[in-house]
């Protein structure tokens, strides 16, 4: 277990810096081990930085752009009286999971009574640079302020596991969370996409009765895609990646022998681009979610089956 300790700071200027240019994480495709790891959930939302200076407040998304008015609830959770530069994710929470298109849905009806803050690092504290403090301590130092200021919902501390990622990763997979964050706890914090930061996703895979297709001159460009559901067959949205040239050639010469003259869904959708085809083959598809509009999201194709 790694041992906590206080954050070891640096002197610095009581002038708090404006927005600061977001860590990253490097995709991996297994969790780390070691007891010099740190594992967070992977929350699929919206990376805020948000900077408290007295009164004021600001919230900047990754790019630098301050959204305050979007996230005036959130801001107003952090009854801190000094300074604070704050890292972590707005989500909105779906059947027990953070769900991105919800939280999409929330922001452009400007709405704010689900937005929920998860806290995961502490830049700046009472004119003190953090960044040059280890991961552990900086989170240990958030912990503090947290608990110190009774800060509460629509703002979370995000806790961490520390040591082998693999437990944490394969319980994410089995609620289907959108993956785990490993972070070094020894390592500053640096502006940049590195090493210091993993990222492993998870994912889900399914077959998927394919309903028509788009055409490029040499394949196909996308697929339609449905799903059964007792005698209807429904919409399941569109894939676009995952094959070459050879690939989308070789699906194209599958699907042309099973052409339709009209959509086999039950419900049809409004100006489809799709050559319709019998369900005859179903796709391999690797997917992240399914929206609330019952769409796959973050999908990929993996292969091509005759039903």
């Amino acid at each position: 277990m790694v041992k906590r300790t206080k954050p070891r700071v640096r002197t610095a200027s009581a002038e708090m810096p404006g927005f600061i240019k977001p860590q990253l994480a490097t995709l991996k495709s297994q969790p780390p081990s070691g007891e010099q790891w740190l594992h967070e959930i992977k929350y699929d939302g919206y990376r805020i930085q948000l900077h408290i200076e007295g009164e004021s407040r600001k919230a900047f998304t990754r790019n630098g752009h301050n959204w305050i008015k979007r996230f005036s609830v959130i801001a107003g959770a952090f009854d801190v009286p000094g300074q604070a530069i704050i890292d972590g994710e707005v989500v909105v929470i779906h059947e027990a999971r953070t769900n991105f298109s919800e939280l999409q849905a929330e922001l452009a009806g400007g709405r704010q009574d689900r937005l929920v803050f998860y806290a995961f690092d502490l830049l700046w504290l009472d004119g003190r640079d953090l960044r040059k403090t280890p991961q552990l301590a900086r989170k240990v130092a958030l912990k503090e302020l947290f608990d110190a200021h009774g800060i509460e919902v629509p703002a979370l501390y995000s806790e961490h596991l520390t040591g082998n990622g693999t437990d944490m990763f394969e319980a994410a997979a089995k609620l289907n969370y959108e993956g785990i964050i490993s972070k070094r706890a020894d390592a500053p914090y640096r502006s940049e996409r590195n090493e210091a930061w993993l990222k492993i996703k998870t994912v889900q895979k399914g077959k998927f009765p394919v309903v028509g297709f788009v055409k490029d001159p040499s394949g196909v460009a996308a697929l339609y895609l449905g799903k059964k559901e007792g005698k209807d067959l429904v919409y399941m949205g569109k894939v676009g990646t995952g094959w070459d040239r050879s690939t989308s050639g070789k699906i194209r010469k599958a699907l042309d022998t099973v052409v339709s003259p009209k959509s086999k869904l039950s419900k049809q959708l409004k100006n489809p681009k799709a050559t319709w085809v019998e369900p005859v083959f179903s796709a391999e598809i690797e997917f992240r979610d399914i929206t609330s509009e019952g769409l796959l999201r973050a999908s990929s194709f993996k292969g091509l089956l005759r039903n």
